[in-house]
């Protein structure tokens, strides 16, 4: 018979926690506080222009289309992806660009051309071993649900070829071993800032997001980034999950020990033999068990840096020497990432995203518009920042920048995130990126995907295991439904 299971939360890890459940033949619902599916991938729309508030950059997509068809749907039934050419496009403080191009060959030839032939036989080997350090760690330890750490013994094998790949060194090094132009350090070792982690000193083994952006390659989904939630959603509605949206969790709810099921805040009860909680842990712990002392990472853990994300609408087109991600880098680079992670104060000389959502999908703006998403890393609340005081600011700073880059600055709408705004919408610290990626708090050492005190609970999302990152947190719904489907298939 099938049992029943309440997940809450319809972002990216309960939608992906959804339809893995659903494929496994159990009754599942999903209880979502917003009108729409997506959590932090959300959606806004005014004034003709459609702005993508979650995560904007797409890779992977074979982890997306492995959880719609869990689901029983194919990913093009779901979701139309294109494959971005350049992928990136990088800048420089000396006005030089670098295009991360959508293969290894293409690739290959544009170091060649910018950097000389010695660092395009480097990204040779660059490729090889970034390819190597994902095959191990994939399946080893991101894919994986560890009990203990102790877990890691049983896999000796996987551990020593991580340790032999340099995975236990530092990624600031490893990169430079590959490459003798600077512009290329920064370009493949920026992506440690998604583990909140300076790139010098992050494990090398984080180079794995690298090979999932500049290798792997990067995608635009048709109608923008929210399409992703919305095809999960979709998948999972056709695999027979009922979605209950617009609707607020009060409790969760124990019988002899077990879990029992929700109360919504109407009063109304859900049964369930399980619940999948995908709230930020912290806010998870104060919401509904305020009783419990969380994890110790969840109590004093060191949180990722968090960021501003200015959306805007301007009227105007895309210049032609411009592409759909667009990263500027500031002449500094370890005094930035000194300031930000060490002294939590703003990057002195910041490295900005510029995404243009519609370059690719032109029905995000209105004609002769565009849709401009631009970030800038930032302290997170634990930092002495004064976000009353230096919103504005950093508004003025930021439109500066889009006039000297070229960038179209008539604006007609805007929306601009801060520290502040991740805060009120439940993230700790003011942080969209939940705990750093530090080694203690990876893997085994991550605050799990089960609560023991409270039997048939488990967690979801960018807080657990294994991560940050869309990739990550879909892997995270796959690791908790697992564990779902294990706890109810008990004898």
């Amino acid at each position: 018979m099938a049992a029943p299971v309440v997940v809450v939360g319809a972002g990216l890890a309960g939608l992906a926690t959804a339809c893995r459940l659903a494929g496994a033949g159990h009754r599942v619902t999903v209880v979502e506080r917003e009108p729409i599916p997506g959590g932090r991938g959300g959606r806004i729309e005014r004034d003709g222009f459609a702005f993508d508030t979650g995560p904007t950059v797409m890779t992977m997509p074979g982890l997306l289309a492995d959880t719609v068809a869990a689901a029983g749907s194919r990913l093009p039934e779901v979701i139309t992806l294109e494959r971005l050419d350049p992928a990136y496009q990088a800048q420089y403080a000396d006005g030089s660009r670098i295009r991360v191009r959508a293969t290894p060959e293409d690739m290959r030839a544009e170091i060649a051309a910018v950097s000389g032939p010695d660092d395009a036989e480097g990204f040779d080997d660059f490729v090889a071993w970034l390819g190597a350090l994902y095959e191990v760690e994939m399946d080893n330890f991101i894919d994986r649900n560890f009990d203990s750490p102790l877990d890691l013994l049983t896999r000796p094998g996987p551990a020593a070829r991580l340790l032999g790949l340099g995975g236990f060194g530092r990624l600031g090094p490893a990169v430079r071993r590959f490459f003798d132009d600077d512009r290329l350090r920064r370009l493949f070792s920026f992506q440690a800032m998604y583990a909140g982690l300076p790139p010098e000193t992050a494990l090398a083994l984080y180079a794995v997001i690298t090979y999932m952006d500049s290798i792997a390659g990067v995608y635009a989904p048709e109608g923008g980034m929210h399409a992703v939630p919305t095809a999960l959603a979709t998948a999972a509605e056709r695999a027979g999950v009922t979605f209950r949206y617009g609707v607020d969790v009060e409790a969760v709810l124990g019988s002899g020990g077990e879990v029992a099921g929700v109360r919504l805040a109407d009063g109304e009860v859900l049964r369930a033999d399980a619940v999948v909680l995908t709230p930020d842990l912290p806010a998870a712990y104060r919401t509904f068990f305020p009783e419990l002392t969380p994890p110790l990472a969840v109590r004093r853990g060191s949180y990722s840096p968090s960021a501003v994300v200015w959306h805007l609408g301007v009227r105007g087109g895309l210049p032609a020497d411009r592409a759909h991600h667009n990263i500027h880098f500031g002449q500094q680079w370890d005094e930035a990432f000194e300031a930000l992670i060490r002294r939590r104060e703003l990057m002195p000389d910041p490295s900005r995203l510029v995404t243009v959502p519609s370059a690719s999908d032109p029905s995000l703006a209105p004609e002769g518009c565009s849709t401009l998403y631009v970030l800038e890393p930032v302290p997170n609340l634990t930092g002495p920042v004064d976000w009353t005081v230096e919103t504005p600011r950093m508004r003025e700073r930021l439109l500066a920048f889009l006039d000297r880059e070229g960038y179209p600055t008539d604006v007609v709408t805007e929306e601009l995130f801060t520290p502040l705004t991740w805060q009120r919408l439940g993230m700790e610290h003011g942080t969209p990126f939940a705990l750093a990626h530090t080694f203690a708090q990876t893997g085994p050492f991550r605050p799990g995907n089960v609560e023991p005190r409270r039997p048939g609970v488990f967690f979801a999302g960018s807080g657990t295991v294994p991560g940050v990152g869309v990739p990550m947190v879909l892997v995270s719904g796959k690791l908790a439904a697992e564990r779902v489907d294990a706890w109810l298939g008990r004898p």
